[in-house]
This record gives C-alpha cells, sequence and structure tokens, in this order.
C-alpha cells in the first residue's frame, strides 16, 4: 500500500467509511449436494487494514451448472452493495489466490472495474477457510470426510533470480521482537503491508525479516518490491528464497551453512510461536529511521 493511499484510507476512515482490499476464493468444497455434484462458494473477505479490527466478510453458494464469470460478475456485485450497506468503501483491489481460477476471477472483476491482483497474499482468507473446513463443514450433510480422488501433486516454481529492479544496493538478515511490530502503525514507511500481530504472541517473540538498503532509489525499489506482491521467505538448502504473487519464487541470494541453519531455526519458531510473521523492510542505509517499504509477511499453510 503506498503513502498515497493510506493518506485517502485515513480520509475516508474520518469521514466514517471503512477501507481494505479484498480478499476472494471462488471453488468447490468438500460437500456433494443433493444433486451430486460439489458445492461451489463464493468467499470474500476484507485485508486488515490499519486503525480498525472490524472486517468485512461474504459468501454466497453457487450451483455447480453456474460456476462461470457471469454469475461470479452478478455475486461481486451484490458483495459490493452489502459491503457499502455496512459503510465500506468500493475495494481498491481484489486479491485471488487459486491459478485455476485466474481467467474467470479477472473476467468478472473487469466488468466492475475491478482490480484483479494474483496473489497468496490472502492471509484472513486462508485463515477464514481453515476455520471453515474445521468447524463448519464437516457438519454439513454430504460432507466428504475424505477425497474422491488423490489430490494432485503440488508443483513448485523453480526459484528464478530476484529481479535487479528489486534487489537493492545490500541486504541482511534481521530479528524484531513482536512489540516493535505492534507499534509498527506509527513508524514512518513510504509503502506498506502491515498485519495485526496477534495477543497470542509474546512481546519478546523474535520475528525473522530481511532488510533490503538502497542510497539513491529506495523509494523505486520498494514500490517495485510491493508489485511482486510477497508473501513469505523460506530456506531451501542454502538458498534464502521469497515467494511472491500467485505462485512466483525468487532467489534473494545463496546463504552459507551456519547462516543457513541459523535463518531456518528462526522461521520454524516464528512459524511454531509467532503465527508464522515474517517482514521484509526497505530503507535507503542501515541507519535510516524512515522506511521506504515495510511488509509483513506470514509463512502458513495454504488451503
Amino acid at each position: 500500500m503506498s503513502a498515497e493511499q493510506i493518506q485517502n484510507d485515513a480520509s475516508e476512515r474520518s469521514n466514517g467509511i471503512l477501507s481494505g482490499d479484498w480478499e476472494l476464493d471462488f471453488y468447490s468444497r468438500p460437500i456433494l449436494e443433493p444433486d451430486g455434484k460439489k458445492r461451489w462458494e463464493l468467499l470474500i473477505v476484507s485485508s486488515p487494514c490499519e486503525g480498525t479490527t472490524t472486517s468485512f466478510r461474504f459468501e454466497k453458494r453457487c450451483p455447480a451448472s453456474s460456476v462461470n464469470s457471469t454469475w461470479l460478475s452478478s455475486a461481486l456485485a451484490e458483495a459490493m452493495a452489502a459491503a457499502q450497506q455496512q459503510g465500506w468503501a468500493v475495494p481498491r483491489k481484489l486479491r485471488s489466490w487459486r491459478s485455476s481460477m485466474r481467467t474467470m476471477v479477472q473476467r468478472a472483476a473487469s466488468e466492475l472495474g475491478l482490480e484483479m491482483v494474483p496473489s497468496r497474499r490472502t492471509y484472513a482468507l486462508f485463515d477464514w477457510i481453515a476455520e471453515r473446513e474445521q468447524d463448519l463443514y464437516p457438519k454439513e450433510e454430504g460432507y466428504m470426510a475424505g477425497p474422491l480422488a488423490p489430490p494432485p501433486a503440488p508443483v513448485s516454481t523453480p526459484p528464478r533470480p530476484l529481479p535487479e529492479s528489486v534487489r537493492g544496493d545490500a541486504w541482511n538478515w534481521a530479528e524484531l521482537p513482536a512489540a516493535s511490530l505492534r507499534e509498527a502503525t506509527g513508524w514512518p514507511i513510504g509503502f506498506r503491508g502491515l498485519l495485526p500481530v496477534p495477543n497470542t504472541i509474546y512481546d519478546d517473540q523474535i520475528i525473522p525479516g530481511l532488510r533490503l538498503f538502497s542510497q539513491t532509489r529506495g523509494l523505486a525499489l520498494a514500490g517495485l518490491l510491493g508489485g511482486i506482491e510477497p508473501v513469505r521467505l523460506k530456506v531451501d538448502g542454502t538458498q534464502l528464497l521469497l515467494e511472491a504473487g500467485q505462485d512466483d519464487c525468487w532467489l534473494v541470494s545463496d546463504l552459507s551453512s551456519e547462516e543457513a541453519v541459523h535463518v531456518s531455526a528462526l522461521m520454524t519458531q516464528a512459524a511454531e510461536h509467532a503465527d508464522g510473521l515474517q517482514f521484509i523492510a526497505v530503507q535507503t542505509s542501515p541507519e535510516a529511521e524512515r522506511f521506504e517499504g515495510f511488509w509483513m509477511l506470514r509463512d502458513q499453510a495454504e488451503p
């Protein structure tokens, strides 16, 4: 989110209007309907926004015979009307994470003038789907306790070198206590993507992260980095990788064996005790107090 968008959001909140991007999933669920076909649902949830704990949620079932962009466009229009009735502004971005539904969602969104972003920065949506899969679907008639067929093997995208435009002049590994991240809303940040830090995480819990530096083009670098939709950092062997967008994987750097063990251990600890939280920061120098960009990430399982 850019500094201009932050200012616009603040203006909207001062006028009593809630604003936030939307996260969308339009897909089948593990429930067989009376006609023998799997249930399809549209789920929409607003991304966490600064200054409010309120969120917008919308759900609508779709007949299996009506799974197309026309139905989805109509349902999106219905969701927009419901959101406005609840005091929400029209979303600036609509994030969709399933690559198999990309074309359909893109077509439906464009009919309504919405910007669809292929992205796995849909953390609130993943949490909601997990909640439904655990607490709601098993109680439904027709629930399938196991898959009718083996799930397809996940296809991992081979990592590519991080684009030159977003590499910066230097980088280093960083660690921050959760207490610091709770104060991030008050930091001087240009481009940002902050997430709420759950109260269940102790203040002294270490959150791992990456700092990128660029003396002459820090703000431009931050804008480009935000554009690739950073999702999570991970270590594969001795490589530090950044997963981004819908299915991108970027090689940040090679690590020494000692570094790889240390960073991997921090990530494992964050996954177990800090909701998988991570961060990426962009600064002009290690001493700079301002962040040209700051994103909180989460390492969490996808549905």
